[in-house]
């Protein structure tokens, strides 16, 4: 379904793979222990395997969709994120990703949604100065439950003071589609992260964008 710009009120931010490029770094330096002789395309085996380690929870919710057990794979997700180690590591930045917040600040109530823990959440908007362009901080342990449920985007959608329909949530993974849809909100899908096209679409992205910067140019 195209997306309603009339009534997108608020914008909603995944971090990893939609803000942070910190993922495809590590896809980079993997990518050479899958060898083109075992793996038909070993970047995607790379990413693949950085997705197992860093947001199991995504690729677990892969696997549940195969084998029809979604609502106990979420509670799943939900442990691991309450469960899961802090994080120390540096991040990279989606190119052009702070000029797109500097351009749409105080034009949309902005909110980061994140499944990560608040330490980890913190210290990437930090690091570039980001938290400035927000409103709303949500990450893994704000709400009862984290992404896939709606818990993160209805929690946002009440700290901004509008309604979670007129919320557009903004990731890369079938999780951030998830959670959009059952909170009410739409959603874009963006592919410079973990997430490949088709699934996005099966979870229902209202629209499919090739990065996160491209949003600007939608909601001139």
């Amino acid at each position: 379904m195209p997306l309603e710009f009339q009534k997108i009120k608020a914008l909603c931010f995944d971090v990893d793979g939609t803000l942070s490029d910190t993922d495809d770094l590590y896809v980079r330096k993997v990518t050479r222990f899958f060898p083109r002789s075992l793996f038909k395309d070993p970047q995607h085996a790379a990413r693949r395997f950085i997705m197992w380690i860093e947001a199991p929870g995504n690729a677990l919710l892969g696997l549940a969709d195969t084998l029809h057990l979604d609502d106990e794979m979420i509670a799943v997700i939900n442990w691991l994120s309450r469960h899961r180690k802090l994080s120390s590591k540096k991040f990279l930045l989606v190119p052009g990703v702070d000029e797109m917040l500097k351009q749409l600040h105080g034009r949309y109530p902005m909110a980061v949604v994140s499944a990560r823990d608040e330490h980890g959440t913190m210290a990437f908007l930090a690091q570039y100065d980001l938290v400035k362009y927000f409103d709303v901080v949500i990450t893994g342990l704000s709400a009862p439950h984290t992404k896939p449920y709606p818990d993160p985007i209805l929690l946002a959608a009440q700290k901004m003071n509008v309604l979670p329909e007129n919320c557009l949530m903004i990731g890369d993974t079938t999780v951030d589609m998830r959670a959009g849809k059952s909170a009410g909100a739409q959603t874009v899908g963006v592919l410079c992260g973990f997430g490949e096209e088709p699934e996005l679409r099966k979870m229902g992205a209202d629209l499919i964008l090739d990065d996160t910067t491209k949003i600007l140019g939608l909601l001139k």
